[in-house]
């Protein structure tokens, strides 16, 4: 039998969404391990003064299993 945790965690990129996605996935695996899934929940942009984007944000939630 396995039990599984979800989590919730936000990560920022300058460059993109999916390497917000990359990013936070991969410092959580720094940190939790046997992480099985991802689900993006939110998707943000935080623009700057002169309406470029700045950051792209994504909240999302992690699965892992617990041993």
């Amino acid at each position: 039998m396995s039990v599984a945790k979800v989590i919730e965690i936000t990560s920022t990129s300058p460059g993109s969404f999916e390497d917000a996605i990359r990013k936070g996935i991969a410092k959580a695996q720094q940190s939790i391990e046997g992480i099985r899934g991802a689900w993006v929940s939110e998707q943000k942009v935080e623009l700057a003064e002169d309406g470029t984007i700045k950051h792209f944000r994504v909240d999302m939630k992690l699965t892992f299993i617990l041993e």
